[in-house]
């Protein structure tokens, strides 16, 4: 997936800003590691600054990305990490497990460099509530055969899962493909799907097609008659979670 985000990645910290709720929460589940490899790390927006981190990322256009002063990184993949086994209290992963070749290897290299646990965060679309804009604009844009299957794999590769939810807020910081649920006219804006990777994989008649019926709905009402409630929500739960995997 390097070659995705050396495409899409070049103004992806412009829309893909850190959402203090969501660093929180990643945070408190990394617990008392005082060392963390941040694997598919991106320009880094969740990674902690009070303890000793490295990042991995596979595309150089992200890593060039990072911000003055950020932790080290090493160009490499998930499925290969240039480490020594039990090199790192933890091992975090945030919305990226989705990219990964070969996602049970991947899983077998977090567990093999993390001496204490493992911290994901991902969404799985099942465990929320129903999501408007795959439901009647985009259905092939919908991850939850694939996410489940990832959920699966994490339980099957890693032990003691415990599963923390998260509320997206309605003015999340970070344009993750839920975020902008209370906000149906931001999907309208390229430059907001350009740095979402759901949108760079989908079928440019098929997304062309959605947007236009979007569109539509949005200028008639429509939208707001079925879905309007939402824009009075502070939060939703859409199946963002955070999965700890206790180590030791």
């Amino acid at each position: 997936m390097s070659a995705l985000y050396d495409r899409i990645g070049t103004g992806y910290s412009a829309t893909r800003r850190t959402e203090p709720r969501i660093e929180a929460l990643i945070r408190g589940a990394l617990g008392d590691a005082r060392s963390v490899i941040n694997v598919g790390a991106g320009a880094g927006a969740y990674e902690p600054t009070d303890r000793e981190v490295l990042a991995i990322e596979p595309s150089a256009t992200m890593i060039a990305q990072r911000r003055p002063g950020a932790a080290p990184a090493l160009q490499a993949r998930a499925e290969g990490l240039p480490l020594p086994d039990q090199s790192f209290d933890a091992a975090l992963a945030v919305n990226t497990l989705h990219h990964w070749t070969d996602l049970r290897a991947g899983l077998r290299e977090l567990r093999r460099v993390a001496r204490k646990r493992i911290v994901i965060f991902m969404r799985d679309p099942p465990s929320g509530e129903p999501f408007w804009l795959t439901e009647d604009y985009l259905p092939s844009l919908d991850p939850s055969r694939k996410n489940s299957a990832i959920i699966d794999a994490i339980r099957g590769e890693l032990s003691s899962v415990e599963s923390l939810p998260f509320q997206l807020p309605r003015d999340c910081a970070d344009g993750l493909f839920a975020a902008y649920w209370a906000r149906p006219e931001m999907y309208l804006d390229a430059e907001i799907r350009r740095n979402i990777s759901n949108f760079a994989l989908a079928e440019e008649g098929e997304l062309a097609k959605g947007l236009a019926r979007l569109r539509a709905d949005l200028a008639s009402g429509e939208w707001d008659r079925k879905y309007g409630d939402l824009r009075r929500l502070e939060s939703l739960d859409l199946g963002h979670r955070v999965l700890v995997a206790e180590l030791a």
